[in-house]
């Protein structure tokens, strides 16, 4: 059925848009553009901050978010009643606001201070008066609550709720005294929170924020006794650009290895190493299963978040987990078993410290799990964000600096470790490997199609040799309870699934660089992101996980075969039940 159209006129500007539209759309494709501050396209569309209003001929202003679009409609944006309105909005959020912008994490960065200064709002104290006092949770390994900065907007809440299905955060109390809160008062590290950080990259404002490692890792370059050792996961260099001007979707590989170097670290492995010895170890974990009559489907084990989503509120799934660490856990025992033996030095004075797109990789890297000898297999997490902040705070000029690659011995990688950071390219990357495994024949298309993309759940028949292998691929906590819900019911059956805790995967991280919603509304950043990770992979002489030479280096000088007992002892692990909160 053909789309109805119809036709409205904003600011002189006729816009002609499909039935149904928002003003605030229409405006957007007339080129006209409405500040915003509350809403997150698709995720956040409740015209609660009154940002957005505009005047429709209605007898009062109306919030261009949830105001549908009618035919012969006329809209004015911007008359001086609409800029006095939305500027006494702004004086009005400053009035409890905790006003250390110069400071603040997200200076520069942030959707309220953009908005002052486009409508020359002060950061003064014209409606100054009794302000609430919150207490800063900074008890999670991951994330920070400053609820002094807050400004209700609820896109947290939202993001939580409705798109990750967790729900550990929302409105509290009424009126002057509403805050965002978990239930009776628990801090985030109280509840079953998956540390995600999706709460973090939706934030308009500094009130949410990763919890900062940086010092650590100052103290530990600092240090004459430590070797330390970085590894950034394949998800950074398609995002670390855009915090130096870059635009979306670049690839900065080259000149990411050279600013580790010159931040002082000994060694400079790569992430992408980890993700082709994961491969290597999943895929035999997964050709066991199916030859063996072992527990299927198959579900991996690369995204911490996903984890403990599964631990706490799917643990009839725990035993479908692949006992598979993830890439940077992996690279880590690696590094304090293999490299310090073939260096001849000390474990227990290296340091690793791993640069990830992820919050929920902090909390990973503290699990009593993931570790041996009494070493944790990776010392420190920081942040995409974190590490940009490293680099400028260094004085390093990135856009300058001349490219460079990783130390050789773990930093060799092949196309199928970068895809690890978009949503199926585990998948894609495993069946690669499984394919060529099983059938003891080359592929003559490496590229799976059928699990690419950003569709929340992906399901697939694959054909290798004389089996048809049945996939899915599920990204968001939200979509991944979607699929196991219908698994449960008996309605869907698979070998093998893939699932990532954030929306698009590793590239959409609660650690990447922020980007604001207006932005959000003209671009996709999961697909910018994605083309940088599927670019480089095509650009790889080396496709295929087991094709790595310096992985089947390690495995004849150490390991000795995937899914064997050394393999076992330092690269896999357990799971557990968690509780929905402890008190």
């Amino acid at each position: 059925m053909e789309e109805k159209m119809i036709s409205l006129t904003i600011d002189g500007v006729q816009v002609q848009v499909p039935n149904g539209t928002t003003v605030l759309e229409a405006a957007r494709k007339a080129g006209i553009r409405i500040p915003t501050l509350c809403f997150l396209k698709g995720i956040n569309e409740i015209g609660a901050c009154r940002m957005c209003v505009v005047d429709s001929g209605a007898r009062a202003l109306q919030a261009s978010c949830v105001l549908p679009a009618a035919d012969g409609m006329v809209v004015k944006t911007n008359t001086p009643a609409i800029k006095e309105y939305r500027k006494n909005i702004l004086e009005l959020t400053l009035s409890t606001h905790k006003k250390e912008c110069l400071s603040c994490i997200r200076s520069q960065n942030c959707e309220l201070q953009k908005l002052c200064l486009e409508l020359g709002v002060e950061f003064g104290d014209k409606y100054e008066g009794i302000k609430n006092d919150y207490t800063i949770d900074d008890l999670s390994p991951s994330i920070v609550r400053d609820n002094n900065k807050c400004v209700l907007c609820r896109r947290c809440v939202s993001v939580c709720a409705h798109v990750q299905n967790i729900g550990v955060i929302g409105p509290v109390n009424r009126g002057f005294k509403t805050a965002i809160e978990s239930p009776w008062g628990f801090k985030l590290n109280q509840m079953a929170c998956i540390n995600c950080g999706q709460c973090i990259v939706n934030c308009p404002v500094g009130a949410l924020h990763e919890k900062d490692d940086t010092d650590e890792v100052w103290a530990l370059l600092a240090d004459p006794d430590k070797y330390v050792v970085v590894q950034p996961a394949p998800a950074v260099r398609a995002a670390l650009g855009e915090e130096f001007g870059f635009p979306m979707g670049t690839s900065v590989t080259g000149k990411m290895a050279s600013a580790l170097r010159r931040l002082g670290f000994d060694k400079v492995f790569d992430t992408d190493f980890g993700a082709d010895l994961t491969i290597m170890e999943e895929a035999t974990e997964l050709v066991e299963r199916i030859s063996n009559g072992g527990k299927l489907p198959m579900i991996t084990s690369c995204s911490p978040g996903w984890i403990k989503f599964c631990e706490t509120y799917y643990p009839d799934f725990i035993d479908n987990l692949s006992s598979c660490k993830s890439p940077h856990q992996m690279n880590g025992a690696m590094i304090k078993t293999y490299f310090a033996e073939k260096m001849n030095i000390d474990p227990h004075k290296i340091a690793v410290v791993s640069v990830m797109p992820c919050t929920a990789k902090k909390f990973e890297a503290k699990r009593p799990e993931m570790g041996h000898d009494g070493m944790a297999d990776v010392d420190v997490v920081i942040t995409t964000r974190e590490l940009a902040r490293m680099i400028k705070k260094a004085g390093i000029d990135f856009n300058a600096i001349p490219e460079s690659d990783f130390d050789s011995l773990m930093g060799e990688s092949t196309g199928a470790a970068v895809i690890f950071g978009a949503t199926g390219g585990v998948m894609e990357a495993a069946l690669r490997t499984a394919y060529e495994t099983i059938t003891g024949t080359k592929l003559k298309d490496v590229e799976f199609h059928e699990v690419r993309g950003i569709k929340g759940i992906k399901e697939a028949t694959i054909k290798i040799g004389d089996s048809d292998v049945s996939v899915a691929v599920a990204s968001g906590t939200g979509n991944a309870g979607k699929l196991l819900d219908e698994i449960r019911k008996g309605n869907k059956n698979y070998t093998f699934i893939e699932i990532m805790a954030c929306p698009g995967g590793c590239v959409n991280g609660g650690g990447q660089p922020i980007v604001s919603a207006q932005e959000k509304m003209d671009k996709d950043i999961r697909v910018e992101r994605a083309k940088a990770l599927y670019e480089e992979d095509r650009a790889k002489a080396l496709r295929k996980s087991h094709d790595n030479t310096e992985i089947k280096t390690l495995y004849t000088e150490y390991l000795g075969k995937p899914g064997g007992h050394k393999s076992h002892e330092l690269l896999h692990t357990h799971y557990q039940k968690r509780p929905l909160y402890t008190d």
